[in-house]
């Protein structure tokens, strides 16, 4: 039996997930962005490189939360093309999701 599920907008769904930014395996954290773009970026959390996010272990450093409970982004506004880039129900959500044994989303 499979239970319906209610729509919820891609926000909601990351704030309740936050795999794909916990884990670093899933994608290069490198970033497209002229240098403008990442100094707007707070220092801690772009990676020595200059060249995308800082993680700490796998997990991005601008995550807060706990993953598949609530998470959010510390920079979410400002955040660069590399984190914009992984959408809900993608290939990279989706073997984020399996990592963290959560379920696949709704198609």
């Amino acid at each position: 039996m499979t239970l319906a599920t209610p729509h919820l907008d891609d926000s909601a769904l990351c704030q309740s997930c936050g795999a794909c930014c916990s884990y670093s395996s899933n994608w290069p954290r490198f970033s497209t962005e002229d240098d403008e773009a990442l100094e707007a970026i707070p220092a801690r959390y772009v990676n020595e490189r200059q060249s995308g996010m800082h993680c700490d272990g796998e997990r991005c450093s601008a995550l807060t939360g706990t993953v598949g409970q609530l998470t959010a982004c510390a920079i979410y506004q400002l955040r660069p093309d590399v984190c914009r880039s992984c959408l809900p129900g993608d290939p990279e959500c989706a073997m984020a999701r399996r990592r963290f044994k959560l379920p696949a989303l709704p198609d």
